[in-house]
């Protein structure tokens, strides 16, 4: 494996904490509580990066970048509603509100042209570009499959009527609604996140594992 590779897991695991990734997973896993979301979003989104490293993604990119914005928004008005009119949490079997996280995970891929993201692609062509996304994604799926586990298995507590469980649920769940909001509306207005994208991030997911 050469250097390329290497820094390409890097920025992979870096990407996984974008704030938006952490969002769109938690969020789906509100209304589908799979310890498999994390891990599928990273697969779509890293199957994109990959096509556009090997310079063939461009048209599947332009035609789902605007739905992007959009899709964290619609999670963040289903959490709402979840958070203001409270129910039983669904089962690891419920079916799914909001797409599948495979086709999420694509969908914010062209939507979000993250730093770290860029950053992937400009060194893209420096190796093979499809051992490149396979490095890239897996670093993506480290971090993004953990914070689906850990998501996933305190809804599933909140499920079977842990107390404790359900309180954290509902923590995440505002939270989901902050930042789905937030992100989503900063994309539609075009105000630039990057500078913050990190720290919020990583904020997010020590959330995550300490509500866990």
């Amino acid at each position: 494996m050469n250097s390329t590779l290497v820094l390409a897991f890097a920025l992979g695991v870096r990407h996984g904490t974008d704030p938006d990734h952490l969002t769109a997973i938690d969020g789906l896993c509100r209304l589908r509580p799979r310890p498999t979301n994390g891990l599928l979003f990273a697969i779509g989104h890293g199957a994109v990066v990959t096509l556009l490293a090997a310079g063939i993604g461009h048209v599947i990119a332009g035609r789902l970048a605007f739905l992007g914005p959009w899709m964290l928004i619609l999670i963040g008005a289903v959490n709402l509603w979840k958070v203001i009119r409270p129910s039983s949490p669904p089962a690891a079997g419920a079916r799914p509100i909001v797409g599948q996280p495979f086709l999420l995970g694509m969908i914010l891929a062209a939507g979000f042209e993250t730093a770290s993201q860029l950053s992937a692609l400009i060194l893209a062509d420096q190796t093979n570009p499809w051992l490149f996304g396979v490095s890239f994604s897996g670093g993506m799926a480290l971090v993004d499959g953990l914070d689906g586990y850990l998501a996933a298995s305190t809804l599933n507590l909140a499920a079977r009527g842990e107390s404790n469980a359900r309180a954290a649920s509902r923590l995440l769940g505002i939270l989901v609604v902050l930042f789905a909001f937030g992100l989503g509306g900063a994309e539609l207005i075009g105000y630039e996140i990057n500078q913050f994208a990190l720290p919020l991030g990583l904020a997010l997911f020590a959330i995550v594992i300490s509500i866990r």
